[in-house]
């Protein structure tokens, strides 16, 4: 799609499962599998959607992944089905190279959003999987990742970011800043301290990516809050100040962990918030 000057793909890395308890934390399970049908092990389909911007100088990407590092107890562990690379996919999208990426940007440094900044090599090194590019993190989420609390130490793999700071590609960033004209990165805690989402704003459009503050269509909900969450309760009201500004504005709010439908917009109707997919014919427009 375009949004003023700047051509914005969807890049979706593969499907992999997560419990859905844990994804929704105090919701029961009779209404939160009601939208996300779990499997015989109570795990729920995600994905990863990550975002290309093409800028003209600067070749963009928000996120890597869940990367392709994993041994197989792992990769059965979360359902990993990778059909190909993220390179791959990011050239059948974009027509580019992994090598012609400029910046990477990472919302956090979990696993599941960081795990594609580096690959391995033929002697089974992580280095890092975009040569060429600049890798911008919060100083606060590095600082974060390198002494995590014991409750999401598990996220946090240091191969995902060490060989950045290695090879001289890893940059550290205020909580707050602008990648180019436009494109800003706004930390709002809940899901970590340090956590950043990520807004577009271009040619009278805002495009807001809401990272793990609100990962999929279902959980637009105030209350339906993962269990993941640090702070639930900081979760809870950054969701229900940036979420009726989304709908108000009219905003293009992409889900990242969403398998079905990653982009729609939120309407209210009534004090209900609900997140509605774009239309196919309004999508080819875009």
């Amino acid at each position: 799609m375009q949004v003023g000057d700047y051509r914005v793909e969807i890049i979706p890395d593969t499907e992999f499962r997560l419990d859905g308890g844990a994804m929704f934390g105090v919701v029961p399970r009779n209404l939160w599998a009601q939208l996300c049908p779990p499997d015989e092990q109570n795990r729920i389909r995600m994905n990863m959607n990550c975002v290309f911007i093409d800028a003209g100088s600067e070749k963009i990407l928000i996120e890597t992944g869940i990367g392709n590092k994993w041994p197989p107890k792992q990769t059965s562990l979360y359902a990993i089905e990778r059909v190909r690379p993220l390179g791959e996919t990011l050239s059948m999208r974009t027509g580019l190279s992994p090598d012609e990426i400029t910046i990477v940007i990472n919302t956090h440094l979990h696993f599941d959003h960081a795990g594609g900044n580096t690959t391995l090599n033929h002697a089974g090194a992580a280095v890092p999987a975009f040569s060429n590019a600049r890798y911008f993190v919060s100083r606060a989420e590095i600082e974060h990742a390198e002494s995590p609390s014991e409750r999401d130490r598990a996220s946090y793999l240091p191969d995902n970011w060490e060989p950045l700071r290695e090879s001289g590609q890893l940059e550290a960033k205020d909580a707050d800043y602008e990648v180019i004209p436009g494109l800003k990165m706004e930390t709002h805690p809940g899901h970590n301290r340090s956590m950043q989402c990520w807004r577009l704003d271009a040619g009278g459009k805002t495009v807001f990516g809401f990272s793990d503050l609100v990962p999929m269509r279902a959980h637009v909900p105030s209350a339906w809050i993962m269990g993941y969450d640090l702070y639930p309760v900081e979760t809870l009201e950054a969701k229900k100040k940036l979420l009726p500004q989304a709908a108000r504005e009219n905003w293009l709010c992409l889900f990242y962990h969403d398998p079905d439908e990653p982009l729609c917009r939120i309407v209210e109707e009534g004090r209900k918030l609900t997140a509605v997919p774009i239309p196919i014919r309004e999508k080819e427009q875009l």
